[in-house]
């Protein structure tokens, strides 16, 4: 398959670290609009090459994906440039992959109540356009959303005659050696889906939102992460789930504990959170941009990271019964953990860029195999997840695993 790759960050890099060890790839262009960075990137094998590109520019995206004969456009550059990648890859006529949908914007009467523009929206609105052409962008293929996805479809398909709730979330134990303050993710993402209303999805109600930060829970992550309080986070999972999966609830939480919700609740009141550039003596920069600047570069923390990450899907309602037997209430967690020590040591890049990473690149052989295909817009529960699971946890030795717990009420 050949690639071409819009951004050379902590993800994009990862992206590659791990395309290095698979055969099914010819090439990938690495582009970014820092030349050097996408050439550092490219130097880690004979199969890739460099290119400065602007991701906002669609036309731009084209002409690379053009020049460097891709079949698929990765995107793994922050959401603000969603749909930049996403037309350019429809106007150079080939697929499209991305970790992270278009971005939304509040409500403007009822914004912690009511939906505005959801995640995804932009280009859902597109997807027949692309069905037209049979061209597949399959959007929210990172871990989350993602790998969370095909656990959702797997649960549906394999283990459960009605589902009602699916539940992302996410949890760590990992500390950053040196910094106060040091997310192990890209400072731009994290505020706008921390930021902004929560979407929840319910059956009867559809999509609404509630406050950032509301209904927080304890929750028990897997291999010795432990409990750790969780609470609602807008996400791409609740806008895609409902569309593929018949359940009665889906929801997303975050384990982000109180210390790193009391900074983010801190920039908003500065208006650090705000993407419009102001005039600062003379030049125009995105308050958002300048916290970015000021932060450490997540890719650049994997050495003093310590401790593992965990994505996963909590699906609670009524399990698969022998013939002849009534269903019983069932509730399982299936899972992916990552430690941070195990991804510096395979591949040198952290463990949460790594973990957002893998599930595109096994996405990518699948679809290169003809096992996955498609067209139109489509989320990760559009497709058969048996061979996607099998793949992750054999031939690129990432295990992912199930907890049954106890159903409650």
């Amino acid at each position: 398959m050949r690639i071409l790759l819009v951004g050379a960050g902590g993800v994009g890099e990862a992206f590659c670290a791990i395309a290095s060890k698979r055969s099914f790839i010819e090439s990938i262009m690495v582009a970014d609009i820092d030349l050097a960075k996408a050439q550092r990137v490219a130097a880690r094998d004979s199969r890739y090459s460099a290119c400065e590109l602007d991701a906002s520019s669609a036309a731009a995206v084209s002409a690379a994906a053009i020049a460097c004969r891709a079949e698929l456009v990765m995107n793994a550059a922050d959401p603000r440039f969603v749909m930049g990648i996403f037309n350019g890859a429809f106007e150079a006529g080939v697929h499209y992959m991305d970790m992270a949908m278009s971005i939304s914007s509040a409500h403007s009467e009822r914004p912690t109540e009511l939906c505005g523009v959801k995640l995804g929206d932009l280009q859902f609105e597109q997807s027949a356009q692309w069905q037209e052409r049979e061209l597949l962008a399959l959007c929210g293929m990172g871990i989350e959303p993602g790998i969370a996805d095909v656990f959702a479809k797997h649960a549906s398909d394999e283990l459960f005659s009605e589902i009602h709730e699916v539940g992302i979330r996410d949890g760590a134990n990992m500390t950053v050696r040196g910094y106060d303050f040091a997310p192990t993710f890209s400072i731009w993402t994290v505020i706008e889906e921390c930021l902004n209303p929560p979407v929840i999805w319910e059956r009867d109600r559809g999509w609404f939102t509630t406050p950032p930060f509301s209904q927080p829970e304890i929750f028990r992550f897997p291999e010795g992460i432990g409990d750790v309080e969780c609470v609602n986070v807008e996400h791409e999972e609740v806008l895609l789930v409902p569309r593929w999966i018949d359940c009665n609830r889906v929801t997303f939480k975050y384990g982000l504990g109180d210390e790193f919700i009391a900074v983010l609740e801190t920039l908003h009141k500065l208006g650090l959170d705000g993407t419009e550039p102001v005039t600062v003596r003379g030049a125009k920069v995105s308050p958002r941009d300048v916290v970015a600047a000021c932060l450490p570069d997540p890719a650049s923390l994997g050495d003093r990271i310590e401790g593992k990450t965990c994505a996963g899907t909590w699906v609670t309602g009524l399990g698969k019964a022998a013939a002849g037997a009534a269903p019983a209430p069932r509730e399982v967690y299936l899972y992916h953990v990552v430690d941070n020590e195990e991804t510096m040591g395979r591949d040198g890049v952290q463990a949460v860029v790594w973990q957002t990473a893998v599930g595109p690149v096994v996405a990518c052989e699948l679809i290169d195999s003809g096992v996955w295909s498609g067209a139109g817009v489509l989320g990760p529960e559009a497709l058969n997840p048996a061979p996607f699971l099998e793949l992750l946890a054999g031939d690129y030795q990432s295990p992912w695993g199930m907890e049954e717990r106890t159903p409650q009420g």
